[in-house]
């Protein structure tokens, strides 16, 4: 070192250290951008890392908004609760057997009406026409006949009055030829005599055989034909009966009691051949028409019981299925249920009534409560929650029968562990539920 370097200017600096300064690095923002990403990045693959260590997505949700409930075992009740519309238990449709003209109404819309009590009167003078047609010619048909009844008669007392006239004809002859053949053998008769009192005997003997031979044959054949015209005089009169009714079914008649509805007519209005015009429903005694989800469509049967109990007294009225409708329309079916012993006096038509069926007999199970998650799960799986709580981990399971407060488990589920009843719909595509207390 020289001593010029060593040589200090005034204050003390180096010589030269006034021309020096700091030279700051400049930052690069692709690249701080470029380490940004790829720290979002590893971010998000150890949060996928730490989800599939732990079981899948969680949700958040506050404990105190769900529904937890637990396992248990018990006797489970194989039925169904339904809801049935009270209708009459008969209904006859009123329909006219024969078309005609509205001549008198008799009664109106909504009476009570007895068995056999007129209700209307039409006309039809082409049928009245027809009927007095049909009168005549069974009239004809009859005279016939007895007429040949008549002939018949007569013929066969012909015979028997030529069968009568012959024998005694024959009993008189065979008296002189037993006197003439003495005459003969005293000489006092000829040979040609006897011979020929002889040859009319044996004459009349031959036609009495074929006169009775002959009123056998016509006696058959007048059976037959006197048997025929009587089953053609049958027909016809069984005919004539029934267009006589088809006549009286022109004043129309209530077919049961019971309460007449859907009675609209007027007069002079014209009702054709079979159209309905009313009904009739029985007043005293119901029915439940009943709509059943499919699901329950193999389970059900003619015979199967149910119960109605009335709210209030808790009186039981027993019913039974008597019929199955097979249509299925918006997923549901329909059965007809009658009360097998004394009905509710309390009932009235159109009354909704809820009431449980039946389906199996009871039996000891692994039960869950009936629950909303069922309609989003379809049963198939459920959240269990943890032992220590803080966690519900979804779980296949296996559900059988169901009815109105419990499930039946199968598999997948143990008696004592708890589980989420409730709806399932905020959370459907999760793993596991963090359970919190807020």
């Amino acid at each position: 070192m020289t001593k010029m370097d060593n040589i200090k200017k005034p204050g003390g600096a180096h010589a030269g250290t006034g021309m020096d300064r700091v030279i700051e690095k400049k930052r690069n923002p692709v690249k701080m951008a470029m380490w940004g990403a790829g720290g979002l990045i590893a971010a998000f693959v150890l949060y996928l890392i730490i989800e599939s260590a732990t079981g899948g997505r969680t949700f958040r949700v506050e404990e105190s908004r769900l529904v937890v409930s637990q396992v248990t075992s018990g006797v489970y009740e194989d039925y169904i609760p339904i809801r049935g519309k009270v209708t009459p238990l008969t209904t006859v449709f009123v329909s006219a057997t024969e078309g005609g003209r509205v001549e008198n109404i008799l009664v109106e819309d909504g009476a009570i009406v007895t068995q056999g009590q007129e209700i209307v009167e039409l006309s039809n003078p082409t049928l009245q026409i027809q009927v007095f047609e049909n009168e005549a010619r069974v009239a004809g048909e009859l005279n016939a006949m007895r007429t040949l009844e008549l002939q018949l008669e007569q013929n066969r007392l012909r015979h028997i009055t030529e069968i009568t006239t012959l024998e005694y004809e024959i009993q008189k002859m065979t008296r002189n030829v037993e006197r003439y053949r003495k005459l003969y053998a005293n000489g006092n008769f000829t040979k040609a005599q006897l011979d020929e009192a002889e040859e009319d005997l044996t004459y009349k003997v031959k036609m009495l055989e074929v006169t009775r031979m002959s009123q056998e044959t016509d006696a058959r054949m007048q059976e037959q034909q006197l048997e025929r015209s009587r089953l053609d005089s049958q027909n016809l009169e069984r005919n004539l009966g029934i267009a006589r009714t088809s006549l009286e079914n022109l004043n129309m008649k209530a077919q049961i009691e019971g309460q007449l509805s859907g009675f609209d007519l007027e007069l002079g209005q014209t009702v054709g051949r079979g159209e309905a015009i009313g009904q009739i429903d029985d007043p005293y005694n119901f029915k439940l028409e009943v709509q059943i989800d499919e699901f329950y469509l193999n389970r059900v049967d003619l015979g199967q019981n149910g119960v109605y109990v009335r709210p209030g007294d808790s009186e039981e009225f027993p019913m039974r299925i008597k019929k199955i409708y097979p249509d299925v329309q918006n997923n549901q079916f329909k059965i007809d249920m009658v009360f097998t012993a004394e009905q509710p006096e309390d009932i009235r038509r159109g009354q909704t009534l809820q009431s449980k069926l039946t389906l199996g007999d009871s039996s000891e199970a692994v039960l869950i409560p009936y629950g909303a998650f069922y309609q989003d799960t379809g049963g198939s799986w459920i959240f269990v929650v943890s032992d220590d709580s803080e966690f519900a981990v979804k779980r296949n399971i296996r559900l059988g029968r169901r009815n109105n407060n419990f499930i039946e488990v199968i598999d997948g589920l143990q008696v004592g562990e708890r589980v989420i009843t409730s709806p399932y719909t905020s959370f459907m595509d999760m793993d596991r539920l963090k359970l919190t207390e807020t």
